[in-house]
């Protein structure tokens, strides 16, 4: 299916909807979801925002930043999966008491406002990853249209790009608590100590990277082409300096790099284990 194809699809779908509530996190998916909903439904179309201490203060300036681009109306609500000891304990299915937490959040609010749909910014290409989060956002009624009719990730970004949006290369930014290994306690502060870290790096020029928790010790992923300029051309003590005073005793440099979905190879590995 050509690409124009799939867009007017996307926007076919919403003609059928007539009103839709949009789980918009501001992440390039969600954020094309929302902008094509408003296209073709106006004021008809909300975008809500789940705030929580998992969410970069950044990430949530730049989802309200984008909405007003858009134009459309946007919605930021409180969300309290921290009370949640299967979410804090941080089993393997942790994103699924997440989704869980959001959806029972936003379903009533669109009953509330008379939305009879709940939509989010799951792509085609994330049905073929491990996201325990997509099975309770389905057990909730809501729809994916990107998944739907088979927009893959790459092909999110190139119809948002042709679509003029300027943050169509804005990098992945899944919940801060994707940095921390299964099975680690998940906390208020470990969060704020990782996204004071990651906030640091960004404003030294690095906008694709994790930095990943474990105990006291973070570990920085970088792409790899970036990992020698950035040992060469960083103050590697000032960075140990200042992610010491954020809460950490010990900071390493991943040699590996980073790499979308590194946390689940520890999954992989227990799978093979088992064969």
């Amino acid at each position: 299916m050509m690409l124009t194809e799939k867009l007017e699809k996307l926007k076919a779908l919403f003609v059928e909807m007539e009103q839709a509530l949009i789980a918009y996190s501001g992440g390039v998916d969600s954020t094309l979801v929302a902008k094509v909903a408003y296209d073709v439904l106006g004021d008809r179309a909300l975008a809500v925002t789940a705030m929580s201490p998992s969410l970069l203060s950044e990430e949530l300036e730049d989802a309200s930043l984008q909405a007003a681009t858009i134009g459309i109306r946007h919605q930021i609500i409180q969300t309290h999966e921290m009370e949640n000891p299967n979410y804090t304990s941080n089993p393997v299915n942790r994103c699924y008491f997440c989704k869980s937490e959001l959806h029972d959040t936003l379903k009533p609010l669109a009953i509330e406002l008379g939305y009879p749909y709940v939509v989010d910014g799951v792509n085609a290409d994330d049905l073929h990853d491990y996201r325990p989060g997509i099975q309770a956002a389905k057990e909730r009624g809501a729809r994916s249209p990107l998944a739907e009719i088979g927009i893959t990730k790459a092909q999110v970004r190139q119809i948002s790009q042709e679509l003029g949006l300027p943050w169509w290369e804005k990098p992945a930014q899944p919940c801060l608590s994707s940095r921390f290994p299964y099975g680690e306690e998940i906390t208020v502060a470990k969060l704020q100590r990782v996204g004071r870290a990651e906030i640091y790096l960004r404003k030294l020029g690095y906008q694709n990277l994790r930095v990943r928790s474990e105990g006291d010790t973070a570990r920085i992923e970088l792409p790899p082409q970036q990992i020698k300029e950035f040992v060469l051309k960083t103050d590697l003590q000032s960075i140990v300096s200042a992610f010491q005073e954020f809460g950490f005793l010990y900071v390493t440099l991943d040699l590996e790099g980073y790499r979308s979905g590194k946390l689940n190879q520890v999954l992989n590995r227990e799978v093979a284990s088992v064969k």
